[in-house]
Protein backbone atom coordinates (compact mmCIF):
# COMPACT_ATOMS: atom_id res chain seq x y z
CA UNK A 1 0.00 0.00 0.00
CA UNK A 2 1.29 3.57 -1.09
CA UNK A 3 1.01 6.04 1.70
CA UNK A 4 1.86 9.87 0.83
CA UNK A 5 -0.93 11.41 2.77
CA UNK A 6 0.72 11.32 6.18
CA UNK A 7 -0.42 14.11 8.85
CA UNK A 8 1.70 17.25 8.88
CA UNK A 9 1.95 18.32 12.42
CA UNK A 10 4.58 20.97 13.09
CA UNK A 11 7.73 20.09 10.66
CA UNK A 12 7.02 16.54 11.21
CA UNK A 13 4.72 13.89 9.27
CA UNK A 14 3.00 11.22 11.05
CA UNK A 15 0.62 8.21 10.21
CA UNK A 16 -0.49 6.62 13.18
CA UNK A 17 -4.04 6.03 12.40
CA UNK A 18 -5.08 2.96 11.02
CA UNK A 19 -8.06 4.70 9.17
CA UNK A 20 -7.51 5.48 5.35
CA UNK A 21 -8.70 7.01 2.44
CA UNK A 22 -8.27 7.49 -1.34
CA UNK A 23 -8.33 9.93 -4.10
CA UNK A 24 -11.69 10.78 -5.99
CA UNK A 25 -11.45 10.94 -9.16
CA UNK A 26 -14.52 12.11 -10.59
CA UNK A 27 -14.74 12.05 -14.13
CA UNK A 28 -13.51 8.38 -14.76
CA UNK A 29 -15.66 7.34 -11.42
CA UNK A 30 -12.34 5.62 -10.41
CA UNK A 31 -9.84 5.78 -7.03
CA UNK A 32 -6.13 6.41 -6.81
CA UNK A 33 -3.93 3.92 -5.21
CA UNK A 34 -2.20 6.62 -2.82
CA UNK A 35 -3.82 5.78 0.74
CA UNK A 36 -4.35 9.16 3.21
CA UNK A 37 -4.35 8.54 6.93
CA UNK A 38 -6.87 10.28 9.14
CA UNK A 39 -5.48 11.77 11.98
CA UNK A 40 -5.86 10.28 15.18
CA UNK A 41 -7.27 12.03 18.20
CA UNK A 42 -3.62 12.18 19.64
CA UNK A 43 -2.14 13.98 16.51
CA UNK A 44 -5.26 16.44 16.77
CA UNK A 45 -4.46 17.31 20.11
CA UNK A 46 -0.52 17.22 19.37
CA UNK A 47 -1.33 19.70 16.51
CA UNK A 48 -3.22 22.13 18.13
CA UNK A 49 -1.27 22.09 21.50
CA UNK A 50 1.81 22.66 19.00
CA UNK A 51 0.19 26.42 17.76
CA UNK A 52 -0.73 27.49 21.35
CA UNK A 53 2.92 26.62 22.62
CA UNK A 54 4.50 28.51 19.80
CA UNK A 55 1.90 31.52 19.23
CA UNK A 56 3.68 34.27 21.31
CA UNK A 57 7.39 33.22 19.84
CA UNK A 58 5.66 33.41 16.07
CA UNK A 59 3.88 36.35 16.78
CA UNK A 60 6.67 38.02 17.96
CA UNK A 61 8.32 37.17 14.52
CA UNK A 62 9.25 40.44 12.91
CA UNK A 63 6.93 41.53 10.35
CA UNK A 64 9.63 41.47 7.36
CA UNK A 65 10.06 38.26 8.44
CA UNK A 66 6.80 37.00 8.32
CA UNK A 67 6.09 38.30 4.84
CA UNK A 68 9.68 36.25 3.93
CA UNK A 69 7.64 33.24 4.94
CA UNK A 70 4.86 34.10 3.05
CA UNK A 71 6.81 34.77 -0.25
CA UNK A 72 8.36 31.89 0.50
CA UNK A 73 5.22 29.78 -0.05
CA UNK A 74 4.72 31.40 -3.11
CA UNK A 75 7.93 30.16 -4.27
CA UNK A 76 7.79 26.27 -3.04
CA UNK A 77 4.27 26.17 -5.10
CA UNK A 78 5.66 27.33 -8.03
CA UNK A 79 8.18 24.67 -7.59
CA UNK A 80 5.88 22.49 -7.50
CA UNK A 81 5.00 23.02 -11.03
CA UNK A 82 2.92 21.30 -12.97
CA UNK A 83 2.74 18.17 -11.18
CA UNK A 84 0.73 20.18 -8.45
CA UNK A 85 -2.30 21.45 -11.17
CA UNK A 86 -2.14 17.59 -13.04
CA UNK A 87 -2.70 15.89 -9.38
CA UNK A 88 -5.57 19.14 -8.98
CA UNK A 89 -7.13 18.51 -12.26
CA UNK A 90 -7.28 14.79 -11.67
CA UNK A 91 -9.16 14.78 -8.11
CA UNK A 92 -11.62 17.59 -8.80
CA UNK A 93 -12.26 17.31 -12.93
CA UNK A 94 -11.85 21.10 -13.22
CA UNK A 95 -10.02 22.43 -16.15
CA UNK A 96 -5.82 23.03 -16.46
CA UNK A 97 -6.79 26.29 -17.65
CA UNK A 98 -9.02 27.06 -14.49
CA UNK A 99 -6.28 25.40 -12.15
CA UNK A 100 -3.70 27.84 -13.51
CA UNK A 101 -5.46 31.12 -12.45
CA UNK A 102 -6.78 29.81 -9.68
CA UNK A 103 -2.94 28.71 -8.43
CA UNK A 104 -1.81 32.40 -9.29
CA UNK A 105 -4.97 34.01 -7.76
CA UNK A 106 -3.52 32.53 -5.03
CA UNK A 107 0.17 33.45 -5.13
CA UNK A 108 -1.11 36.97 -5.88
CA UNK A 109 -3.08 36.84 -2.73
CA UNK A 110 -0.01 35.72 -0.59
CA UNK A 111 1.95 38.41 -1.78
CA UNK A 112 -0.66 41.11 -0.72
CA UNK A 113 -0.20 39.87 2.63
CA UNK A 114 3.57 39.69 2.49
CA UNK A 115 3.27 43.38 1.07
CA UNK A 116 0.70 44.66 3.52
CA UNK A 117 3.00 43.62 6.86
CA UNK A 118 6.17 44.98 5.44
CA UNK A 119 4.29 48.73 5.10
CA UNK A 120 2.54 47.60 8.36
CA UNK A 121 0.34 50.71 8.88
CA UNK A 122 -2.81 47.52 9.17
CA UNK A 123 -2.06 47.23 12.58
CA UNK A 124 -3.79 50.45 12.89
CA UNK A 125 -1.41 51.90 15.59
CA UNK A 126 -3.23 54.77 17.74
CA UNK A 127 -1.48 57.24 20.13
CA UNK A 128 -3.18 59.24 22.86
CA UNK A 129 -0.12 61.22 24.52
CA UNK A 130 -0.73 61.62 28.63
CA UNK A 131 -2.06 65.49 29.61
CA UNK A 132 -0.93 65.74 33.49
CA UNK A 133 -2.16 68.99 33.54
CA UNK A 134 -5.87 69.01 32.01
CA UNK A 135 -7.92 70.95 33.08
CA UNK A 136 -10.94 68.06 33.94
CA UNK A 137 -8.15 65.62 35.31
CA UNK A 138 -4.67 64.03 34.51
CA UNK A 139 -4.99 62.54 31.01
CA UNK A 140 -3.00 58.86 31.01
CA UNK A 141 -0.91 58.34 28.23
CA UNK A 142 -2.51 55.52 25.72
CA UNK A 143 -1.71 53.57 22.78
CA UNK A 144 -3.51 50.82 20.74
CA UNK A 145 -2.61 48.86 18.10
CA UNK A 146 -4.23 45.23 16.65
CA UNK A 147 -2.40 42.35 17.84
CA UNK A 148 -3.14 38.29 16.48
CA UNK A 149 -5.47 36.45 18.43
CA UNK A 150 -3.95 32.76 18.61
CA UNK A 151 -3.95 29.27 16.65
CA UNK A 152 -6.33 29.49 13.89
CA UNK A 153 -8.41 26.73 12.48
CA UNK A 154 -8.55 26.74 8.79
CA UNK A 155 -11.10 24.15 6.55
CA UNK A 156 -10.16 23.66 3.36
CA UNK A 157 -12.93 24.16 0.95
CA UNK A 158 -13.95 21.65 -2.06
CA UNK A 159 -14.42 24.24 -4.86
CA UNK A 160 -11.24 25.98 -5.03
CA UNK A 161 -8.21 23.65 -4.17
CA UNK A 162 -5.70 26.06 -4.00
CA UNK A 163 -7.71 29.59 -3.41
CA UNK A 164 -10.03 28.44 -0.13
CA UNK A 165 -7.49 25.23 0.43
CA UNK A 166 -4.29 24.81 2.75
CA UNK A 167 -2.73 28.23 1.30
CA UNK A 168 -5.66 30.09 0.58
CA UNK A 169 -7.58 33.07 1.92
CA UNK A 170 -8.08 32.19 5.38
CA UNK A 171 -4.70 30.47 5.86
CA UNK A 172 -2.49 33.40 4.26
CA UNK A 173 -4.23 36.17 6.76
CA UNK A 174 -3.51 34.05 9.64
CA UNK A 175 0.34 33.79 9.30
CA UNK A 176 0.32 37.16 7.81
CA UNK A 177 -1.25 38.46 11.34
CA UNK A 178 1.02 36.54 13.59
CA UNK A 179 -0.78 33.30 14.03
CA UNK A 180 -0.11 29.73 14.26
CA UNK A 181 -2.21 27.71 11.74
CA UNK A 182 -3.81 24.02 11.61
CA UNK A 183 -5.69 23.19 8.61
CA UNK A 184 -8.17 20.34 8.40
CA UNK A 185 -7.69 19.20 5.04
CA UNK A 186 -10.73 19.01 2.38
CA UNK A 187 -10.77 14.96 1.09
CA UNK A 188 -12.21 15.90 -1.92
CA UNK A 189 -8.46 16.97 -3.37
CA UNK A 190 -5.79 15.10 -0.33
CA UNK A 191 -3.02 15.10 -2.80
CA UNK A 192 -3.03 18.79 -3.75
CA UNK A 193 -3.34 19.75 0.00
CA UNK A 194 -0.38 17.07 0.37
CA UNK A 195 1.69 18.89 -2.00
CA UNK A 196 0.64 22.38 -1.09
CA UNK A 197 1.33 21.34 3.02
CA UNK A 198 4.84 20.35 1.88
CA UNK A 199 5.22 23.51 0.01
CA UNK A 200 4.32 25.72 3.62
CA UNK A 201 6.46 23.17 5.32
CA UNK A 202 9.84 23.69 3.16
CA UNK A 203 9.11 27.44 3.28
CA UNK A 204 8.61 27.44 7.37
CA UNK A 205 12.52 25.50 7.06
CA UNK A 206 13.49 28.02 4.90
CA UNK A 207 12.77 31.45 6.85
CA UNK A 208 13.73 29.72 10.53
CA UNK A 209 9.79 29.99 11.38
CA UNK A 210 9.40 28.08 14.93
CA UNK A 211 7.66 24.64 14.78
CA UNK A 212 3.89 24.45 15.58
CA UNK A 213 3.34 27.35 13.52
CA UNK A 214 1.78 25.28 10.64
CA UNK A 215 -0.13 21.96 10.89
CA UNK A 216 -2.24 19.93 8.32
CA UNK A 217 -4.75 17.20 9.67
CA UNK A 218 -6.65 14.66 6.91
CA UNK A 219 -10.06 13.55 8.15
CA UNK A 220 -12.76 11.90 5.63
CA UNK A 221 -15.30 12.54 8.18
CA UNK A 222 -15.94 15.13 11.18
CA UNK A 223 -14.31 13.83 14.14
CA UNK A 224 -10.93 15.84 13.45
CA UNK A 225 -12.89 19.32 12.82
CA UNK A 226 -15.09 18.95 15.69
CA UNK A 227 -11.96 18.45 18.10
CA UNK A 228 -10.05 21.57 16.40
CA UNK A 229 -13.59 23.36 16.20
CA UNK A 230 -13.97 22.41 20.38
CA UNK A 231 -10.34 22.52 21.93
CA UNK A 232 -9.68 25.22 24.13
CA UNK A 233 -6.54 26.32 22.20
CA UNK A 234 -8.30 27.23 19.07
CA UNK A 235 -9.12 30.75 18.82
CA UNK A 236 -10.64 31.41 15.60
CA UNK A 237 -12.38 29.33 12.83
CA UNK A 238 -12.40 29.96 8.78
CA UNK A 239 -14.52 28.12 6.92
CA UNK A 240 -15.76 27.80 2.94
CA UNK A 241 -18.72 25.05 2.65
CA UNK A 242 -22.76 24.46 3.05
CA UNK A 243 -25.15 26.38 5.88
CA UNK A 244 -25.30 22.94 7.45
CA UNK A 245 -21.77 22.34 7.80
CA UNK A 246 -20.73 26.51 8.94
CA UNK A 247 -23.67 26.30 11.29
CA UNK A 248 -22.74 22.96 12.90
CA UNK A 249 -19.28 24.65 13.57
CA UNK A 250 -20.76 27.77 14.33
CA UNK A 251 -22.50 26.10 17.24
CA UNK A 252 -19.75 24.04 18.03
CA UNK A 253 -17.56 27.40 18.90
CA UNK A 254 -20.63 28.88 20.77
CA UNK A 255 -21.24 26.32 22.97
CA UNK A 256 -17.85 26.36 24.17
CA UNK A 257 -16.42 27.70 27.59
CA UNK A 258 -14.94 30.37 26.05
CA UNK A 259 -16.56 31.44 22.55
CA UNK A 260 -14.49 32.17 19.42
CA UNK A 261 -15.75 33.66 16.16
CA UNK A 262 -16.28 31.23 13.08
CA UNK A 263 -15.85 33.27 9.65
CA UNK A 264 -18.14 31.04 7.80
CA UNK A 265 -18.95 31.35 4.10
CA UNK A 266 -22.17 29.59 3.64
CA UNK A 267 -23.43 29.94 0.54
CA UNK A 268 -25.62 32.03 -1.61
CA UNK A 269 -27.82 32.77 -4.59
CA UNK A 270 -26.39 35.87 -5.88
CA UNK A 271 -29.68 37.35 -7.41
CA UNK A 272 -29.79 39.27 -10.87
CA UNK A 273 -32.74 42.17 -11.50
CA UNK A 274 -33.14 42.82 -14.97
CA UNK A 275 -35.13 46.15 -14.45
CA UNK A 276 -38.05 46.79 -17.56
CA UNK A 277 -35.93 48.88 -20.33
CA UNK A 278 -32.72 47.41 -19.48
CA UNK A 279 -34.23 44.04 -20.55
CA UNK A 280 -36.00 45.64 -23.72
CA UNK A 281 -32.74 46.82 -24.87
CA UNK A 282 -30.17 44.23 -24.34
CA UNK A 283 -32.34 41.18 -24.37
CA UNK A 284 -29.99 38.81 -26.12
CA UNK A 285 -26.79 39.82 -24.87
CA UNK A 286 -28.15 39.98 -21.15
CA UNK A 287 -28.89 36.13 -21.80
CA UNK A 288 -25.93 35.47 -23.30
CA UNK A 289 -23.76 37.20 -19.94
CA UNK A 290 -25.92 35.29 -17.26
CA UNK A 291 -26.17 31.74 -18.98
CA UNK A 292 -22.30 31.92 -18.78
CA UNK A 293 -22.19 32.99 -15.05
CA UNK A 294 -24.71 30.26 -14.41
CA UNK A 295 -23.31 27.24 -15.85
CA UNK A 296 -19.45 28.68 -15.25
CA UNK A 297 -17.51 25.97 -13.67
CA UNK A 298 -20.21 24.08 -13.86
CA UNK A 299 -21.88 26.52 -11.38
CA UNK A 300 -19.72 25.50 -8.20
CA UNK A 301 -18.84 29.27 -7.31
CA UNK A 302 -20.24 30.80 -4.54
CA UNK A 303 -21.33 33.77 -7.14
CA UNK A 304 -22.98 32.02 -9.44
CA UNK A 305 -25.81 33.44 -9.93
CA UNK A 306 -29.40 31.44 -8.74
CA UNK A 307 -31.82 33.63 -9.08
CA UNK A 308 -33.03 36.08 -11.77
CA UNK A 309 -35.45 38.36 -11.58
CA UNK A 310 -37.28 39.95 -14.72
CA UNK A 311 -41.02 41.49 -15.56
CA UNK A 312 -43.57 41.07 -18.22
CA UNK A 313 -42.26 43.54 -20.14
CA UNK A 314 -41.09 44.32 -24.03
CA UNK A 315 -37.96 42.26 -24.46
CA UNK A 316 -38.93 39.03 -22.09
CA UNK A 317 -39.73 37.09 -24.86
CA UNK A 318 -37.03 37.69 -26.88
CA UNK A 319 -34.73 37.24 -23.43
CA UNK A 320 -36.30 33.67 -23.02
CA UNK A 321 -35.66 32.25 -26.90
CA UNK A 322 -31.43 33.47 -26.14
CA UNK A 323 -31.36 32.33 -22.90
CA UNK A 324 -32.90 28.63 -23.76
CA UNK A 325 -30.37 28.96 -26.93
CA UNK A 326 -27.39 29.57 -24.43
CA UNK A 327 -28.03 26.69 -22.11
CA UNK A 328 -28.80 24.44 -24.30
CA UNK A 329 -25.51 24.38 -26.01
CA UNK A 330 -23.39 24.47 -22.58
CA UNK A 331 -21.66 21.13 -22.36
CA UNK A 332 -20.97 18.75 -20.03
CA UNK A 333 -18.68 19.35 -17.20
CA UNK A 334 -17.70 17.25 -14.33
CA UNK A 335 -18.67 18.03 -10.65
CA UNK A 336 -16.25 18.36 -7.67
CA UNK A 337 -17.23 15.09 -6.00
CA UNK A 338 -20.01 12.12 -6.51
CA UNK A 339 -21.43 13.68 -3.62
CA UNK A 340 -21.46 17.34 -4.90
CA UNK A 341 -22.81 16.00 -8.61
CA UNK A 342 -26.07 13.68 -6.31
CA UNK A 343 -26.75 16.26 -3.96
CA UNK A 344 -27.10 18.84 -7.61
CA UNK A 345 -29.48 16.10 -9.06
CA UNK A 346 -31.29 15.81 -5.90
CA UNK A 347 -31.97 19.74 -4.77
CA UNK A 348 -32.67 20.39 -8.78
CA UNK A 349 -35.53 17.99 -8.40
CA UNK A 350 -37.24 18.72 -5.35
CA UNK A 351 -36.96 22.52 -7.07
CA UNK A 352 -38.78 21.43 -10.16
CA UNK A 353 -41.48 19.26 -8.24
CA UNK A 354 -42.15 22.93 -6.37
CA UNK A 355 -45.84 23.85 -7.50
CA UNK A 356 -46.35 25.82 -11.06
CA UNK A 357 -42.56 25.34 -11.44
CA UNK A 358 -41.59 25.17 -15.08
CA UNK A 359 -38.71 23.64 -17.11
CA UNK A 360 -37.48 26.88 -19.55
CA UNK A 361 -33.77 25.11 -20.70
CA UNK A 362 -31.90 22.06 -20.27
CA UNK A 363 -28.48 20.40 -21.47
CA UNK A 364 -28.85 16.91 -22.07
CA UNK A 365 -25.39 15.25 -20.65
CA UNK A 366 -24.94 11.62 -22.55
CA UNK A 367 -25.44 8.62 -19.71
CA UNK A 368 -21.70 7.36 -20.43
CA UNK A 369 -20.41 10.13 -19.08
CA UNK A 370 -19.15 10.35 -14.89
CA UNK A 371 -20.96 13.43 -12.35
CA UNK A 372 -21.65 15.06 -15.64
CA UNK A 373 -23.92 18.64 -14.53
CA UNK A 374 -27.19 19.14 -16.42
CA UNK A 375 -27.24 22.86 -17.01
CA UNK A 376 -30.86 23.77 -15.80
CA UNK A 377 -33.29 26.66 -16.17
CA UNK A 378 -36.58 26.86 -14.14
CA UNK A 379 -39.08 29.48 -14.58
CA UNK A 380 -41.82 30.61 -11.89
CA UNK A 381 -44.13 33.09 -11.60
CA UNK A 382 -43.79 35.84 -9.48
CA UNK A 383 -46.73 35.42 -7.13
CA UNK A 384 -45.76 31.72 -6.77
CA UNK A 385 -42.11 32.65 -6.14
CA UNK A 386 -43.37 35.06 -3.07
CA UNK A 387 -45.05 32.17 -1.34
CA UNK A 388 -42.71 29.22 -1.85
CA UNK A 389 -39.35 29.93 0.57
CA UNK A 390 -38.03 26.74 -0.65
CA UNK A 391 -37.90 28.75 -4.05
CA UNK A 392 -35.43 30.61 -2.34
CA UNK A 393 -32.34 28.19 -1.71
CA UNK A 394 -29.31 27.60 -3.47
CA UNK A 395 -28.89 24.45 -5.43
CA UNK A 396 -25.23 24.24 -6.22
CA UNK A 397 -24.15 23.74 -9.69
CA UNK A 398 -25.22 24.83 -13.10
CA UNK A 399 -28.97 25.85 -12.24
CA UNK A 400 -31.00 28.95 -11.70
CA UNK A 401 -34.70 30.01 -11.45
CA UNK A 402 -35.65 32.91 -13.63
CA UNK A 403 -38.85 34.47 -11.71
CA UNK A 404 -41.36 36.57 -14.13
CA UNK A 405 -42.94 39.44 -12.22
CA UNK A 406 -46.31 41.11 -13.19
CA UNK A 407 -44.36 44.41 -12.81
CA UNK A 408 -41.71 46.09 -10.81
CA UNK A 409 -43.72 46.50 -7.39
CA UNK A 410 -44.41 42.54 -7.47
CA UNK A 411 -40.04 42.66 -8.44
CA UNK A 412 -39.78 44.62 -4.94
CA UNK A 413 -41.79 42.21 -3.23
CA UNK A 414 -40.14 38.99 -4.61
CA UNK A 415 -36.74 40.06 -3.48
CA UNK A 416 -37.40 41.81 -0.12
CA UNK A 417 -38.42 38.02 0.84
CA UNK A 418 -35.01 37.24 0.23
CA UNK A 419 -32.10 36.29 2.99
CA UNK A 420 -28.12 37.88 3.10
CA UNK A 421 -26.55 37.37 -0.24
CA UNK A 422 -22.46 37.53 -0.87
CA UNK A 423 -23.76 39.53 -4.34
CA UNK A 424 -26.97 41.29 -5.55
CA UNK A 425 -26.65 42.46 -9.40
CA UNK A 426 -28.84 44.90 -10.74
CA UNK A 427 -28.78 45.57 -14.61
CA UNK A 428 -30.06 49.15 -15.65
CA UNK A 429 -29.61 52.63 -16.60
CA UNK A 430 -28.79 54.87 -14.52
CA UNK A 431 -32.37 56.76 -15.33
CA UNK A 432 -33.70 53.67 -14.63
CA UNK A 433 -32.26 53.07 -11.07
CA UNK A 434 -33.13 56.51 -10.18
CA UNK A 435 -36.67 55.41 -10.89
CA UNK A 436 -36.60 52.33 -9.19
CA UNK A 437 -34.70 53.42 -5.54
CA UNK A 438 -36.97 51.21 -3.75
CA UNK A 439 -35.63 47.95 -5.43
CA UNK A 440 -31.80 49.81 -5.18
CA UNK A 441 -32.23 49.90 -1.70
CA UNK A 442 -33.39 46.37 -0.94
CA UNK A 443 -30.82 45.01 -2.97
CA UNK A 444 -27.78 46.69 -1.22
CA UNK A 445 -29.45 45.85 2.00
CA UNK A 446 -29.42 41.94 1.56
CA UNK A 447 -26.24 42.16 -0.76
CA UNK A 448 -22.05 42.23 0.62
CA UNK A 449 -21.11 43.17 -2.62
CA UNK A 450 -23.78 45.11 -5.01
CA UNK A 451 -23.06 45.13 -9.06
CA UNK A 452 -24.40 47.47 -11.68
CA UNK A 453 -24.62 45.47 -14.84
CA UNK A 454 -22.46 42.23 -14.05
CA UNK A 455 -22.68 39.25 -13.04
CA UNK A 456 -21.28 38.37 -9.44
CA UNK A 457 -18.85 35.35 -11.06
CA UNK A 458 -15.23 36.88 -10.73
CA UNK A 459 -14.10 38.24 -7.36
CA UNK A 460 -11.30 40.52 -7.89
CA UNK A 461 -8.54 40.25 -5.06
CA UNK A 462 -8.02 44.13 -3.88
CA UNK A 463 -8.46 46.05 -1.02
CA UNK A 464 -12.00 47.35 -1.79
CA UNK A 465 -13.73 43.89 -2.54
CA UNK A 466 -15.75 42.81 0.14
CA UNK A 467 -16.49 39.23 0.02
CA UNK A 468 -19.31 38.09 2.68
CA UNK A 469 -22.68 39.16 2.99
CA UNK A 470 -25.36 39.27 5.93
CA UNK A 471 -26.38 36.20 7.55
CA UNK A 472 -26.81 33.56 6.26
CA UNK A 473 -24.01 34.07 3.19
CA UNK A 474 -21.66 34.36 5.64
CA UNK A 475 -21.70 34.02 10.06
CA UNK A 476 -20.75 37.53 10.82
CA UNK A 477 -20.95 39.40 7.49
CA UNK A 478 -18.78 42.52 8.82
CA UNK A 479 -15.84 41.07 7.79
CA UNK A 480 -14.51 39.90 4.07
CA UNK A 481 -12.46 36.48 3.42
CA UNK A 482 -10.92 37.81 0.74
CA UNK A 483 -8.58 41.09 -0.18
CA UNK A 484 -6.36 42.84 2.35
CA UNK A 485 -9.11 43.67 5.23
CA UNK A 486 -9.72 39.65 5.93
CA UNK A 487 -6.79 39.88 7.60
CA UNK A 488 -8.75 41.56 10.62
CA UNK A 489 -10.77 38.66 10.78
CA UNK A 490 -7.82 37.46 12.65
CA UNK A 491 -6.54 39.61 15.25
CA UNK A 492 -7.99 41.96 18.22
CA UNK A 493 -7.48 45.51 19.49
CA UNK A 494 -5.16 45.77 22.35
CA UNK A 495 -4.43 49.08 24.23
CA UNK A 496 -1.08 49.84 26.23
CA UNK A 497 -1.57 52.56 29.45
CA UNK A 498 1.18 54.48 30.88
CA UNK A 499 4.16 51.92 29.47
CA UNK A 500 7.59 53.31 29.00
CA UNK A 501 8.35 54.10 25.09
CA UNK A 502 10.91 51.12 25.03
CA UNK A 503 8.33 48.46 26.49
CA UNK A 504 5.79 49.45 23.99
CA UNK A 505 5.48 47.39 20.73
CA UNK A 506 7.33 48.93 17.93
CA UNK A 507 4.64 50.38 15.99
CA UNK A 508 3.31 52.28 19.39
CA UNK A 509 6.91 53.74 20.22
CA UNK A 510 7.22 57.17 19.81
CA UNK A 511 10.27 56.82 16.56
CA UNK A 512 8.18 54.88 14.92
CA UNK A 513 4.47 55.38 14.79
CA UNK A 514 2.79 53.16 12.02
CA UNK A 515 -0.42 54.79 12.44
CA UNK A 516 -1.73 57.44 10.14
CA UNK A 517 -3.03 59.71 12.40
CA UNK A 518 -1.07 60.55 15.73
CA UNK A 519 -3.48 62.23 18.51
CA UNK A 520 -0.57 64.38 20.44
CA UNK A 521 -2.45 66.53 23.13
CA UNK A 522 -5.65 66.57 21.83
CA UNK A 523 -4.70 67.60 18.56
CA UNK A 524 -4.86 65.35 15.19
CA UNK A 525 -1.59 65.84 13.49
CA UNK A 526 -0.45 63.58 10.19
CA UNK A 527 2.42 61.68 10.33
CA UNK A 528 4.32 60.05 8.08
CA UNK A 529 4.28 56.36 7.72
CA UNK A 530 6.90 54.64 9.18
CA UNK A 531 8.68 51.33 8.03
CA UNK A 532 8.28 48.44 10.54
Amino acid sequence: MNIIGKNFIGYQQSAQSQRTFQSYVPASDTFLAEQFYCATSEETERAIQLAANTFNEYAAVPASQRAEFLMAITEEIMNCGDILLERAHLETGLPLARLRGERTRTINQLTQFAELIREGSWVDASIDTAQPDRPSGPKPDIRKMLVPIGPVVVFGSSNFPFAYSVAGVDTGPALAAGNPVVVKAHAAHPGVSDLTAQAIVKAAQRTGMPEGVFSMLYDDGFEVGSALTRHSASKAIGFTGSFKGGMAIYKMAQERDEPIPVYAEMGSVNPIVILPQYLKDNAESLAKTIAASVTLGAGQFCTNPGLVFVTESDGLEEFLTAYQKEISKVPPTTMLTAGICNAFYKLKKEAQQQPNVTELAVSKVPSSLHNQSEATILRVAGSDFIQNPRLHEEVFGPFSLLVICKNTDELLTAISGLKGQLTASLMTSEKEAIQHGAIVTQLGRISGRFIMNGVPTGVEVCPSMHHGGPFPASSIAQYTSVGRHSILRFVRPQSYQDWPDKLLPKPLQNANPLSIYRLLNNELTKQPIAKP
